[in-house]
């Protein structure tokens, strides 16, 4: 049976990162087609997609939390760790 699309917020702070990053056509599409949601100062992304491209996503922005020397922006890793909680309320992968 095939997964179906899951509709979750995701922190502008890592909609922005991943903007930047390289993407496959099902993660940038899913992107393309969020819908930005005012919150105060900033903004969440409202992306559908099935779990298994949420959770790609979600290992795209690793970064964040300042892995291979990366610099890490404090704001970007809280907002990439909300995004973990969101993804991993779905349903695991697996039989």
């Amino acid at each position: 049976m095939p997964e179906l699309p899951v509709t979750l917020d995701m922190p502008g702070k890592v909609a922005e990162f991943l903007r930047g990053a390289e993407l496959d056509d099902v993660e940038r599409a899913a992107l393309d087609q969020g819908v930005s949601v005012r919150r105060g100062q900033g903004y969440t992304l409202r992306v559908s997609a099935v779990p298994e491209v949420h959770r790609q996503l979600l290992a795209r922005c690793q970064p964040l939390d300042g892995g291979h020397g990366a610099l890490v922006i404090p704001a970007q890793g809280k907002a990439r760790r909300e995004y973990e909680s969101r993804v991993s309320t779905l349903a695991p992968i697996g039989p």
